[in-house]
């Protein structure tokens, strides 16, 4: 690959996340670390003689959760963007630690939409752009259900025109 051709490929992505992502985050950890603080404070409650071992957890719990909830979906809504062209699938991610990854439509391997049941309820989906690299899937998180539906059908039809062997 000649040196023009790859710096075109390095940029940011150009496509912010649906909005909703936000609640997603929020739900998705009031579901974890959430219930994980409350099975704290039960016990505490329960179990009075357990307090001054569990008042450290719980304390810390809160603060995680709190965070959690409170900034880290705000924080991954600014950080994610996405962008598919004929050449490349780009995506941004993370909040504590990001990861900028560009996949070229040649290494392309599967596309596949994925909703799980809080992604269902808030009318979200994940795109999970499969290549050959050891790196794993890019996984663009947040989008539209509808679409996530056209960037998968999208790739399908650019990765299928596209000279390569796709390892």
């Amino acid at each position: 690959m000649d040196d023009t051709r790859v710096a075109s490929m390095m940029r940011p992505a150009a496509n912010g996340i649906e909005r909703r992502a936000i609640a997603w985050w929020m739900l998705r950890s009031l579901l974890s670390w959430g219930l994980i603080l409350v099975v704290l404070v039960v016990i505490g409650l329960l179990w009075s003689s357990a307090w001054p071992w569990l008042l450290a957890p719980i304390i810390g719990a809160s603060v995680l959760v709190l965070v959690l909830l409170f900034v880290a979906p705000w924080w991954r809504f600014r950080v994610h963007r996405w962008e598919i062209t004929d050449r490349a699938t780009y995506a941004t991610t993370g909040w504590v630690v990001q990861e900028w990854r560009v996949a070229p439509t040649s290494r392309i391997q599967t596309v596949d939409a994925v909703r799980g049941p809080l992604e269902q309820f808030l009318g979200l989906s994940t795109l999970r752009v499969t290549t050959a690299s050891s790196a794993g899937a890019i996984n663009i998180v947040g989008l539209d259900r509808r679409t996530a539906e056209r960037a998968a059908s999208q790739l399908a039809a650019v990765a299928e025109l596209s000279e390569g062997d796709a390892t």
